[in-house]
């Protein structure tokens, strides 16, 4: 997120603005994503829709957001903590290259599990301490053994941003 003076724009008016975007774009980028055909459980069976422990998961999305937007974490950890964030990569070092993006921070505030494989988060995007956009919204998936922060959630930080960013 671009929060510097621009055309006498000043960095309330832009955070606000930026607010606003995430206000509309989440639903739609929530929407954005693979489809892999197992949403719909037959009816004779209950679908879970939480981890076998949900407090445990909570922790480790929590955990790995944190370390996910701390400006001191490097990239290549980063990239571990990034859904596919090996390939993912050069997306990740585009983004981080943009100077409000990189020292950026991100308090997590609620987790809701919609499988036991994904959950939808919300959280603040702090810059310099300071809430730049509350409740923002993103998605973590368990992969490989660890929650990470989604790609569908990068993608949608980067196009906040206005940073272009390769496989976005």
């Amino acid at each position: 997120m671009v929060l510097k003076r621009r055309g006498g724009r000043s960095r309330s008016r832009i955070a606000a603005l930026a607010a606003a975007s995430v206000l509309v774009a989440g639903p739609v980028l929530a929407g954005c994503g693979s489809d892999d055909g197992d949403s719909a459980a037959p009816a004779t069976e209950t679908a879970a829709t939480e981890p076998d422990d949900p407090a445990a998961a909570r922790a480790e999305i929590t955990e790995n957001w944190t370390t996910f937007f701390d400006p001191d974490t490097p990239v290549a950890e980063r990239a571990e903590l990034l859904e596919n964030g090996e390939q993912m990569r050069p997306a990740l070092e585009a983004l981080l290259g943009n100077q409000a993006a990189s020292a950026a921070t991100a308090k997590v505030k609620g987790i809701e599990f919609t499988s036991p494989n994904d959950a939808n988060v919300t959280y603040d995007l702090l810059v310099s301490g300071a809430p730049a956009v509350p409740d923002s919204r993103g998605t973590s998936v368990f992969q490989e053994d660890t929650w990470k922060v989604s790609l569908k959630t990068l993608c949608g930080l980067a196009q906040l941003s206005g940073a272009t960013v390769p496989g976005c």
